[in-house]
């Protein structure tokens, strides 16, 4: 759904009776209209794809606690270490280049979820421009959630 409303415009058409159906269905059905956006949202896709199924993954929990996740965390520090590696460039001699300190994951994404506000949401309850936000915050901090 959020990955839907990112990319197009969603127009909700009619309800559908379940009893329109053979065998009916335990629930109604509705018929919506996707009109995708021209040009598409400036947003990195497979950051944002990243984001979204770890918000997801567990969507009743809060951010906070699905982001203090053991597994999330290494995953988040783990991108930190390829992201910083890329960005230092590629040196023939290993050895003479120095891999630069990796920061405190934990201790960012807490500021991040802290300052934002978000840390206490649950995934369901935020809109599009909440993820598009989180997704900033986290990116300005140097969080990614790509390899």
């Amino acid at each position: 759904s959020v990955n839907t409303q990112l990319l197009s415009k969603v127009d909700h058409l009619m309800k559908v009776s379940k009893n329109s159906f053979r065998p009916p269905p335990k629930v109604d059905s509705s018929v919506v209209r996707l009109e995708p956006m021209h040009p598409p949202p400036p947003v990195n896709f497979i950051e944002w794809d990243g984001l979204v199924r770890l918000c997801f993954n567990r969507k009743n929990k809060t951010l906070s606690a699905i982001f203090r996740q053991k597994p999330v965390l290494q995953l988040m520090s783990d991108n930190l270490k390829t992201h910083l590696a890329m960005a230092g460039g590629m040196n023939d001699n290993p050895a003479e280049e120095a891999m630069p300190e990796v920061p405190d994951v934990k201790e960012i994404v807490n500021s991040v979820l802290e300052d934002s506000g978000y840390g206490e949401q649950r995934s369901t309850k935020l809109e599009l421009d909440d993820f598009m936000a989180l997704l900033a915050k986290f990116n300005e901090r140097g969080l990614h959630f790509s390899g």
